[in-house]
């Protein structure tokens, strides 16, 4: 065998196409938030314009596009790619609503109810105890815990903060203090039994959590009827996490935890953004 350094004969980098199924709408909202940044920090040279940035940073979102190829077809480095991805999500997290404004907006447009859930993201595991905490026994593999809430249409209305997996639904509610705000604006909750005991009111609850059984406390007829009207009801809610995670750079989550809450809530106004057009 003789060794050369010598590249084969019709060598060339490949570049693909690929369709970025957003709308346009998207892709400006973008562009023009990146366009107001670079005037306000007084930036006035970019190797790109802001819209090809505003479409290469879709694609990492949408797709999970690696960085070094999408760096690679574009002629720019990697380490680029990465700044122009967490500058735009840190844009983007900042338009995100904070909770007591969000049930505020939703009682002002004549809303009564809202719709609460909890899901796991997965993360790639990573050694060491301090990603234990992060390993969720339901779900019997590692990621970070967030809370949601939507309206009673689906759409997506605020997110929490990330979590360690094994952070149970109440605890997270509580550390939000999701009661006294829905008390504040006057609405009321539906969730599921991983909600119950978060509210303990008798004559007033604000979250309804349905009925559960035991093996000694069998569920009566109106019970079961209760538990299937509830349930229809929350289903809006499973379909605002879809739209979610639509986003596949959410399959498995290779950025670091301590970033996951800015890129839900960037994830979050990009939703809202193709859902609501």
């Amino acid at each position: 065998m003789t060794k050369t350094k010598k590249h084969a004969e019709d060598t060339c980098p490949l570049v693909y196409q690929c369709r970025l199924s957003l709308s346009t709408r998207t892709v400006n909202h973008l562009a023009d938030l990146l366009r107001r940044h670079l005037k306000a920090i007084r930036s006035r040279w970019r190797i790109l314009p802001p819209g090809r940035v505003a479409v290469i940073v879709l694609a990492v979102l949408r797709h999970d596009q690696r960085l070094a190829d999408m760096a690679g077809g574009n002629n720019v480095s990697e380490s680029t790619v990465r700044r122009w991805r967490d500058e735009l999500i840190a844009l983007l997290a900042a338009q995100a609503p904070r909770l007591d404004r969000a049930l505020k907006k939703v009682a002002r447009q004549g809303g009564e109810v809202v719709l609460i859930d909890g899901t796991l993201i997965a993360t790639q595991r990573r050694t060491g105890k301090a990603d234990w905490r992060n390993y969720s026994g339901k779900h019997h593999h590692h990621g970070l815990h967030f809370l949601a809430l939507t309206d009673e249409r689906g759409r997506l209305i605020w997110i929490s903060a990330a979590r360690p997996g094994r952070t149970h639904d109440n605890i997270a509610a509580r550390h939000d203090h999701i009661l006294a705000h829905l008390r504040a604006a006057g609405l009321g909750a539906l969730a599921d039994l991983g909600f119950r005991g978060l509210d303990n009111g008798v004559l007033d609850p604000v979250i309804v959590t349905g009925f559960h059984a035991t093996r000694t406390h069998k569920l009566t007829v109106g019970q079961k009827t209760a538990n299937r009207i509830l349930a229809v009801g929350r289903a809006p809610v499973e379909h605002g996490f879809a739209h979610l995670k639509n986003w596949r750079i959410l399959t498995k989550l290779r950025t670091d935890p301590a970033r996951a809450t800015h890129l839900l809530r960037a994830l979050l106004v990009l939703t809202n953004l193709e859902v609501n057009r």
